[in-house]
């Protein structure tokens, strides 16, 4: 019975020592875990983030005109073809003049006979001044009666009379002649700017009437500058603003980057299945022609950017706060860093995780910006459930939030 004491004692040494060794172990693991291979994390990169306004647009020329007739008749000749290059003053097609080049030739001819009338009527004037001028002198040296100076004077004044009427005649005639050769010359179909031939609408043969509107023969377009209509959503359109910097790409090469400066809000809006939408206009060079009326537009407006900055998933940063100002270290300046606190979870070298604080900038809903408190290469840890262990660009190009560019 001795012996059984001091063994009872040793036991429940044993058992304690076991204990404190368990607590000390979960103490270390809880605030120095150790990561499961599996568990998903993502490295720290630095780039290019972009918080973006994405809508659906549409190609259009800037500067374009539709050709139209200013005359009825048949359509004689059609001189171009979709995609000629016209130059401004080109001939572009023909109406049938017979009858245009019949007035003409008509008014001219009647403004011939005036012109001659004219010549007799002032001979005729002529005449009755100088039988006025005798009379009068006639009447001095009483040489004649009173009533032939009156019917001298009534004479002249007819005479007179007579000129202004065919004066008159002959100015309506010679504007009535100016405007059948108007009508001729609408006949020849000019081009009113340089550019491209985008549209034939007539045929040649067909018959235009242009009674009561101008019919469209043709449309020529400079492709040179195009504008992009994007259609932008009534909950995005407030967060636009005039000079804002917007870019696109097209279906067929979703690579290459065409970038413009807003330029104008259209304030009538366009209904489709009950969605309201509206016009965003901006303008880009086409100097190449690699682009086209009516090409659809993938666009992004810029509302804010950081280049060469750490970035990381949304999903890795927990707990952001409103902004505040952080001194940056080895600065001494506390007004160096300005954001919004979040706390993200690192994974070490040693393949242990920690908390830590960080503060945020510029987020797209899919990436964030971390201004201070991670480096480019670190790993943070994404939430549970998330399977793929991926690097931040290469979530990037998953994203379809627009691209993230590495520098």
């Amino acid at each position: 019975m001795a012996h059984a004491k001091p063994k009872r004692y040793l036991w429940r040494g044993l058992l304690l020592l076991t204990a404190s060794a368990v607590a000390l172990v979960s103490y270390y693991h809880y605030y120095h875990r150790e990561v499961d291979a599996s568990v998903a994390y993502a490295t720290v990169s630095q780039g290019t983030i972009e918080n973006l306004v994405t809508a659906t647009g549409r190609l259009q020329p800037r500067d374009y005109v539709d050709v139209g007739a200013q005359v009825s008749g048949q359509l004689m000749e059609i001189y171009v073809e979709v995609g000629d290059q016209v130059e401004a003053g080109q001939l572009l097609a023909e109406i049938d003049s017979t009858v245009y080049l019949a007035n003409v030739e008509a008014s001219r001819a009647q403004l011939r006979n005036l012109e001659a009338q004219m010549i007799d009527r002032r001979a005729q004037l002529e005449l009755a001044d100088i039988q006025l001028r005798r009379q009068r002198q006639l009447v001095v040296t009483r040489m004649t009666s009173q009533e032939s100076l009156q019917i001298a004077e009534a004479t002249q004044r007819s005479a007179a009379a007579q000129v202004q009427a065919l004066a008159a005649q002959i100015e309506q005639t010679a504007s009535s002649l100016r405007a059948e050769e108007a009508r001729l010359n609408y006949s020849q179909i000019y081009a009113p700017m340089s550019g491209t031939v985008v549209e034939v609408v007539a045929r040649k043969g067909q018959t235009l009437n242009a009674t009561q509107q101008a019919p469209t023969i043709l449309q020529i377009a400079d492709l040179s500058v195009m504008t992009v209509q994007a259609q932008v959503s009534e909950a995005d359109v407030n967060r636009l603003r005039q000079g804002m910097t917007a870019y696109f790409t097209t279906l067929g090469d979703q690579s290459r980057r065409w970038t413009g400066v807003l330029r104008r809000i259209e304030p009538t809006p366009q209904v489709e299945n009950n969605v309201v939408l509206y016009n965003a206009l901006f303008d880009v060079e086409n100097i190449q022609g690699a682009l086209f009326p009516q090409m659809t537009a993938q666009v992004f407006f810029v509302l804010e950017r950081a280049e060469n900055v750490a970035v990381v998933p949304v999903s890795a940063v927990m707990r952001v706060e409103q902004s505040r100002t952080a001194e940056a270290p080895g600065t001494g300046n506390r007004t160096a860093v300005s954001g919004r606190p979040g706390t993200v979870k690192v994974l070490t070298s040693e393949g242990q995780s920690e908390m830590r604080e960080v503060l945020t900038g510029i987020s797209n809903r899919v990436q964030i910006e971390i201004k201070q408190g991670l480096e480019p290469g670190e790993r943070v840890l994404l939430p549970a459930g998330t399977t793929a262990v991926m690097s931040t660009s290469a979530r990037s190009q998953a994203s379809g939030m627009g691209p993230m560019r590495m520098p």
